[in-house]
């Protein structure tokens, strides 16, 4: 195991004092870390694309080299700005990736993550990013001496952390709710109300896993779900494109974290969706599975924007009072809907996780 401040003495021996990322449930510790320091030394991006090219926006401003953490599912969100800005055969900027390795053939995980695991390696090798695996101390001494030779050439240099390599803190703090109704009575109301034969396509993280939960413990039989077990953001996108073919009610289930990630793909949905399109955004301003950072998507007014995307009607839930009317309501709507859910974090413990994903896909054709 490494301490977390092994790592960062490493950074700040080498000047990097700006840090930038996506929440990762690997790099809690780290990232727990990074929320204590002044604001701006650290900015928690969208999307990872997004925070390779605010890290390559800080070292045109500072000529400093920043550290930009991720999951390594996000690695594919950041090949753009990495290959077409950063690499050393357009503008050679230097970054220092720090890599949370979801799926390492070492570590037992979920199917997901062992499909982008197997291949993470192969991704660097293929961006000619020289990278360090951490998992001692003696690997924090040849990941030093990579940082050095990126500085000097001027190149992109990573290091992957495996499930586990951090040493937990004893002081983590229990993550705060910013909202006050229960996401689970929410939810359990809102599948009690679905029709017959309704689709319910879920985002990553605990929405799925609660929805499933929550499923098998009421007996819920009236509608099927596609858990979106990974693609972070793209929950919309596909619900959007299975309900443009289906006659079918179509819900979408989302998270904040995951809408902000892809924002664009909500305009998709307010231009083309049908009135049998609802989306459903559960906002606990929190990356919830991933220890709990904010996104910082309490002070959006999605009334406004769902409207001026081309969503025409807007609900929104934030306490038990008239909960029940508002989810028929808003069901019932022919028109095309979004509902905001301000809701707590989640309070189901040992959450259950979709492993059989081909049984599911295949119910959910049915």
């Amino acid at each position: 195991m490494i301490k977390v401040n092994s790592l960062i003495n490493l950074l700040k021996k080498n000047k990097t004092d700006f840090f930038t990322g996506v929440p990762d449930s690997v790099l809690k510790e780290l990232s727990s870390y990074f929320q204590s320091i002044n604001k701006k030394k650290h900015i928690i991006a969208t999307n990872e694309g997004a925070a390779v090219s605010i890290g390559i926006g800080y070292y045109l401003s500072t000529k400093k080299i920043p550290a930009i953490y991720m999951q390594n599912s996000g690695l594919s969100n950041a090949l753009n700005p990495l290959i077409s800005i950063a690499h050393e055969k357009v503008y050679s900027i230097p970054l220092i990736l720090i890599i949370g390795w979801r799926g390492s053939p070492r570590v037992k995980d979920e199917p997901q993550h062992n499909v982008k695991g197997k291949i993470t390696e192969k991704i660097l090798k293929l961006l000619n990013i020289k990278y360090t695996i951490l998992r001692s101390s003696s690997d924090i001494n040849k990941f030093d001496k990579q940082i050095k030779s990126a500085k000097k050439n001027k190149s992109i240099v990573a290091c992957l952390i495996e499930q586990g390599t951090l040493k937990k803190s004893k002081n983590t703090k229990k993550k705060k709710d910013f909202y006050n109704l229960n996401k689970e009575f929410f939810l359990k109301n809102l599948l009690d109300n679905l029709k017959k034969n309704t689709k319910i396509i879920s985002s990553t993280g605990y929405n799925s896993r609660e929805l499933m939960y929550l499923r098998e413990k009421y007996k819920f039989n009236n509608s099927d779900d596609f858990y979106m077990v990974g693609g972070m953001g793209h929950t919309s996108s596909v619900a959007l494109g299975y309900s443009l073919f289906s006659k079918k009610n179509t819900v979408c289930i989302d998270g904040d974290g995951s809408l902000l990630m892809h924002l664009g793909s909500i305009k998709t949905a307010g231009t083309f969706a049908n009135k049998n399109f609802k989306y459903v955004l559960l906002n606990n301003n929190t990356h919830d599975s991933v220890g709990g950072h904010s996104t910082y998507a309490n002070d959006v007014n999605f009334e406004k924007l769902s409207k001026s995307l081309g969503f025409k009607k807007f609900y929104s839930i934030n306490n038990q009072k008239n909960l029940k009317k508002i989810i028929k309501k808003f069901l019932s709507e022919k028109k095309l809907s979004f509902l905001e859910v301000k809701v707590t974090n989640s309070n189901i413990k040992n959450l259950p996780r979709p492993t059989d994903l081909i049984k599911i896909k295949n119910k959910f054709l049915n």
